[in-house]
Parts: structure tokens; C-alpha cells; sequence
């Protein structure tokens, strides 16, 4: 049976991105932190200290994860790299797509065993365009899958065998066996089917009972949903509704964090809709999510 959680819900910081995505919870400085990919800038808003910091890294900036050493490694828009924390100095890695000059790095997470994977995205949203990429442990750069348009969304169940995303026009859901131990996936298939009128599947995470949580661009909401059976089991409504992703944070992993965008609404919709762009957080949501996987040190160490 479909519920729908109304808990209370608050914007964090007084601050809209135009395209707010990628929330990630750093668990040891108590710390969420969240890109606006069109502005190119880092947020980060410290839950201890309550201070909210902006990192301008001057271009196109898709998604980050933490690293063992407290800095980022990210999806850039011209390829992967390290950001410094403190100053926002941007190491390259490489860039896989230097002859795809109207694509852009989109979402990304890391895996359970460190991994980086992030997606790519033409510009004008090409069919077909883009591609999922992984950061391996020698910092080399391999495509793990081609042909996608909107790569979103990624997760990973709990004992490291299945890999989850979705690439958004889709609609749906598609989920891989994985090797936590080579990062090979095989076995494609479709486990989640969503209808358009829910709005387009946009980000996603994974809670501590494997189910999945699905952010919906022009849907208005964040839903869960139960990867074994296809099943839509709850619905959070937002006042806003261009909903780009979602994870958990907080001391016990119980605060869910929702990022949310204002690209593309007209004058009308933002009266209507006055905190479109906001990070909103629903505390002790009910549920608990799992912690984020860092990006090894050492492979840093090796890139400077």
C-alpha cells in the first residue's frame, strides 16, 4: 500500500541553486554537501557549526564524493579530478570525452569498495549520448556502459552484488549484477518501471532495508520503492517541483536530504513555487540510510 510521509520539512540554508543535485553526507565533519552543476560551485553546510560555505570551481561541476583525506574527487565538466577542500584547487585525472566537446559529467557516487562512477550527458540531452564511466584503483578510467542519455541515480545493495541507476527518460530502474572485488557488472535488466505522470526518475539512494529512494524532476516528490518486487511503497511531497535527488545524513543516518533545481521555470512557476532550488532536509524521516563510501587516499597520493 502506497503512504505518503508528511513530516516536517525545511529548506537548510537560505540559498537556491539553479541546478541543485548530487547531495552526499560526510559523516565525519557532520557535513552535507551538495553541487549547483550549472553555477559550478561546491555547497557545503556543516550540521555542528550550522555554517553554510560555497566552493566556486569554475566550470560545469556534476556530482562530488568525499575522499579518505577529506578532500573531493568529481565529475567535471571536462573530465574527472580532485577539488582541495579548503581552497578549491582542481587536480585532472583525465578526461575520457576531450572528443565529445557538447557532452558534460552528470551524476556520480562511489561504490562500495571506493570506486568512482559517474555518468555523462550531451548538452542539448542526445539520445544515446552518454555513458557511465569508473574510476578504478590505478586512477584509470573505464566506460562500463554507452548508449544512455541521462545517466542518474546510482546505488548499491548492501552485500555489494547488485548496482543500481537509471538513466531518466527511461523511466525506470535498471539493475546489474556487480563484483565488489573487479567492479565488472553484467546481467542488465529493468527492476523498476516509473509512470510519467510520477515525473521523470532524476537521483537516487538506498536505505539500510535496500529499498530504493527516487527524486522525480516536475514530480513534485521523493519516492521509495521496493527493488525486488518493482513496488512504489512511499511518497514525500515537495513544495516544489523540480526534485533532483536525495540521501541520508544526520548522527544516525535518519535526516533525509533532498536537493531540488529552478532551471527552466518561468517567472509564474517561481512566484508559485518561491523555494525551488532549495536543499530541504525531513529529520528523523522514520527511515535510515547507509553511509556514504569514500574515495581511497591513496589513490589521490598517486594523482598529485
Amino acid at each position: 500500500m502506497l503512504t505518503t510521509i508528511r513530516l516536517p520539512m525545511n529548506a537548510v540554508v537560505a540559498h537556491t541553486s539553479m541546478l541543485g543535485e548530487g547531495p552526499v553526507w560526510d559523516a565525519r565533519t557532520q557535513t552535507i554537501c551538495w553541487v549547483d552543476i550549472l553555477s559550478g560551485v561546491l555547497h557545503q553546510f556543516n550540521t555542528r557549526t550550522q555554517q553554510h560555505t560555497s566552493l566556486p570551481v569554475h566550470q560545469l561541476l556534476g556530482a562530488v564524493a568525499v575522499c579518505t583525506n577529506g578532500d573531493f574527487v568529481a565529475a567535471l565538466q571536462q573530465g574527472l579530478g580532485f577539488i582541495n577542500r579548503d581552497t578549491g584547487a582542481i587536480k585532472m585525472i583525465d578526461a575520457p570525452e576531450c572528443h565529445l566537446p557538447n557532452n558534460r559529467f552528470n551524476d556520480g557516487k562511489c561504490d562500495p569498495a571506493g570506486r568512482f562512477w559517474a555518468g555523462t550527458v550531451s548538452l542539448s540531452e542526445q539520445p544515446g549520448a552518454g555513458s557511465i564511466y569508473m574510476l578504478d584503483n590505478n586512477l584509470q578510467i573505464v566506460k562500463k556502459i554507452k548508449h544512455l542519455t541521462i545517466p542518474n541515480g546510482m546505488a548499491w545493495s548492501a552485500d555489494a552484488r547488485t548496482f543500481y541507476y537509471i538513466d531518466t527518460p527511461a523511466y525506470a530502474v535498471t539493475a546489474c549484477d556487480y563484483d565488489d572485488a573487479t567492479g565488472d557488472i553484467s546481467a542488465r535488466r529493468v527492476v523498476i518501471r516509473i509512470p510519467e505522470k510520477d515525473g521523470a526518475p532524476d537521483g537516487m539512494t538506498i536505505d539500510s532495508e535496500g529499498m530504493l529512494w527516487i527524486a522525480h524532476w516536475d514530480g513534485w516528490q521523493v519516492t521509495r520503492w521496493n527493488p525486488q518486487t518493482g513496488e512504489q511503497l512511499h511518497r514525500v511531497a515537495l513544495p516544489v517541483a523540480r526534485v533532483t535527488s536525495c540521501t541520508f545524513g544526520g548522527e544516525n543516518l535518519g535526516d533525509l536530504y533532498i536537493t531540488t533545481a529552478r532551471k527552466g521555470l518561468s517567472e509564474s512557476d517561481l512566484a508559485a513555487q518561491p523555494l525551488a532550488g532549495s536543499l530541504f532536509v525531513v529529520p528523523d524521516c522514520g527511515f535510515t540510510g547507509v553511509a556514504a563510501a569514500l574515495f581511497h587516499e591513496q589513490r589521490v597520493a598517486e594523482a598529485v
